[in-house]
């Protein structure tokens, strides 16, 4: 929650700053009361939201599972957001009016004079609200029972270098149910061969198979690897896998329907053999509705990745694979190969070996609660008091949740404030969903919460923050690139789960199903909505919105987002990546704040002139559309630092 604070501290003192913000004051000072006095209202303002965060920051993590404390922080968090609106209200306005002044057009004073009386009025609304929270927290927030944080103000290290160094693959115990699984994918030369490898969560089973598959793809004429979760749909199932197993023409895909598509995949398939892995499968369906694509194949084998017992009886017993917790010894090496990464052989000092052990014995041999702890480990400094501490805190955490929610929330609340609207930002995207790290770092940098440090960029911070949440685990790294750095990575659905729990407690955001939008906060400032489905347009008024997430939209009419283009001002980014969308409104160049514009493989074919009137717009995400030609404004956007293409 600090972080948030702080990101809007910076944004009032970056617009404060501008040299058409001053001008604007100065112009319209004699004609708006209170304007002159704004500069020095919004920098007491920020001066608060600092304090706050300090104060946030001191609660250690029992006591922010304290409802006092939550609801406390949910206003506050509130609070930020009316700032930051009323911040990109103003800069918007003070643009504007220079603008007109510049170009010497006529302007209505007595509008501008409304506008930014507006303004100030708001401010002052919210120096009054600010003063109660300040007096509830000094009326509540001071019970013995709120235990303050005694790391607070240790310093954490930052992973250094490239990608790869901190990338290993955590593969310890696992080398027999590695063979295990191998001499099965080759045990019965003809037909089909369908394996499943089951266990509860945390146990490392997609780890296993995905190490397992990558080994032995190459032995396989035609291979895929397909995560599947508790929401599937068999037809995008079908397009994955004719995507993995080499289909030519893939623009064909959007058009065909589930026959069509089994049709083209056995065509593919009947020549050799195959690999191919389902992982993350909640309920038999998944695979027998597209199991007629396997019958008849000369060799084909299927890898199924399950928590639930009546899904690994999908395989004969034989072929029946239940993970258990690692035991002692491994579980002890592969905690400390991620606490001690940077030591050599990761060997563990001396003097912390009984504690280690003591933190490892409460993660009951879960890799999932191991490999968290140790990352998270792996960034405090390895002293004795130190780690006593984080010790102390476990055991506080593990007397509320399960042993594995307890590690995570630990390891969430000790994440560094600059890094956490990073993490929650990626539990906007759905369970499963393959992050591009590209798109994650520019996503990032458009929202503000990386930005740019001394000699670095915003995307460079940005690309640190990602280093640093795979080193802790909260994220997982899926596929390196040709340079060996992270192209693909994705949150483990237990990680998933906690963000979302955090975005209610926060206020952060709302992800949810489209089924379900007309029931949402309509101050809900980002929004996950995805798979839409209904031709109508959204009904709700999000007046606040920021961040829009809709992926997978299946109706084409461009009319579905108008409301939300003529309601949501102050939207942010607009993430529509695999939807059938073929058309983006023209009053999209109305949202004067947008930054990130994401259309990767729509079907949009032309970019509506007023895209160019998007002077804030930093990244334009084109790739695999159908648009052969930009509008002539595009080069008046001075800040467009990327259009992918």
């Amino acid at each position: 929650m600090a972080e948030a604070l702080l990101h809007t501290v910076s944004k009032i003192g970056s617009t404060l700053a501008e040299e058409t913000t001053k001008a604007v004051i100065a112009k319209l000072s004699e004609k708006v009361k209170n304007l002159k006095e704004l500069p020095e209202k919004v920098e007491e303002i920020g001066n608060e939201f600092k304090a706050m965060s300090n104060v946030i920051k001191q609660f250690s993590t029992p006591s922010l599972t304290n409802e006092l404390v939550k609801d406390w922080i949910g206003e506050v968090r509130e609070l930020a957001h009316r700032v930051e609106d009323v911040m990109d209200k103003y800069s918007y306005h003070a643009l504007k009016l220079e603008e007109e002044n510049a170009l010497k057009k006529f302007f209505s004073k007595a509008y501008y004079v409304t506008v930014f009386s507006e303004i100030a009025e708001e401010i002052i609304q919210i120096e009054r609200k600010i003063e109660n929270v300040v007096k509830r927290r000094d009326r509540w927030l001071q019970l013995p029972q709120l235990i303050s944080n005694p790391l607070a103000d240790i310093e954490r290290k930052k992973p250094q270098g490239c990608f790869q160094e901190v990338l290993q693959d955590d593969l310890v115990g696992i080398e027999h149910n590695r063979r295990q699984l191998t001499e099965w994918l080759y045990s019965d030369k003809q037909g089909r061969t369908v394996i499943t490898v089951s266990g509860m969560g945390g146990l490392g089973k997609t780890t296993l198979v995905a190490n397992v598959y990558e080994r032995e793809k190459i032995n396989f004429t035609a291979h895929a690897l397909i995560v599947v979760s508790k929401t599937y749909d068999v037809v995008e199932m079908l397009r994955k896998m004719l995507r993995k197993i080499g289909y030519p023409e893939q623009s064909e895909l959007t058009d065909m329907d589930a026959h069509e598509l089994k049709v083209k995949i056995k065509d593919r398939l009947s020549d050799g053999k195959c690999l191919v892995v389902l992982d993350d499968v909640w309920n038999r369906e998944a695979y027998t509705q597209i199991a007629d694509v396997f019958q008849n194949l000369q060799s084909c084998s299927i890898i199924i990745t399950t928590r639930q017992e009546h899904v690994s009886t999908l395989a004969q017993p034989r072929h029946q694979l239940k993970l258990k917790p690692l035991e002692c010894n491994d579980a002890f090496n592969l905690f400390c190969r991620k606490a001690f990464y940077n030591r050599m052989e990761c060997k563990c000092p001396q003097d912390l070996e009984k504690l280690a052990k003591n933190i490892v014995d409460r993660c009951q041999g879960l890799p999932l609660a191991i490999v968290t702890i140790g990352g998270m480990l792996s960034s405090l400094p390895t002293t004795d008091y130190v780690w006593n501490e984080t010790y102390k805190q476990l055991r506080c955490e593990l007397a509320n949740n399960d042993n594995v929610s307890a590690i995570l929330n630990l390891s969430y609340h000790d994440t560094p404030g600059d890094l956490r609207n990073c993490f929650l930002y990626c539990g906007l995207f759905p369970e499963d969903h393959l992050l591009s790290s590209e798109s994650l770092v520019r996503l990032w940098a458009a929202e503000g919460f990386a930005v740019q440090k001394e000699q670095s960029t915003a995307e460079e911070v940005a690309e640190g923050y990602l280093r640093e949440l795979i080193q802790r685990n909260m994220l997982e790294v899926v596929e390196n690139d040709e340079l060996g750095r992270v192209s693909t990575c994705k949150m483990h659905d237990l990680v998933r789960d906690l963000a979302l729990s955090i975005f209610k407690d926060e206020k952060f955001g709302s992800a949810n199903d489209f089924s379900s939008i007309s029931n949402m906060d309509k101050h809900v400032c980002r929004l996950s909505s995805c798979g839409w489905k209904e031709k109508a347009a959204v009904k709700v008024k999000f007046s606040r919105l920021r961040t829009l997430v809709a992926l997978g939209i299946t109706a084409s009419s461009p009319q579905l987002l108008s409301p939300i283009f003529s309601e949501s001002n102050y939207l942010t980014v607009l993430e529509l990546q695999d939807s059938e969308i073929t058309e983006v409104p023209p009053s999209i160049g109305n949202l004067f704040n947008l930054r990130y514009i994401g259309l990767q493989r729509t079907r949009v074919k032309s970019l509506p002139e007023s895209i160019g009137r998007l002077s804030n717009l930093l990244t334009l995400d084109i790739k695999k559309t159908k648009i052969v030609k930009l509008p002539r404004g595009i080069v008046r956007l001075k800040k467009l630092s990327e259009a992918r293409i």
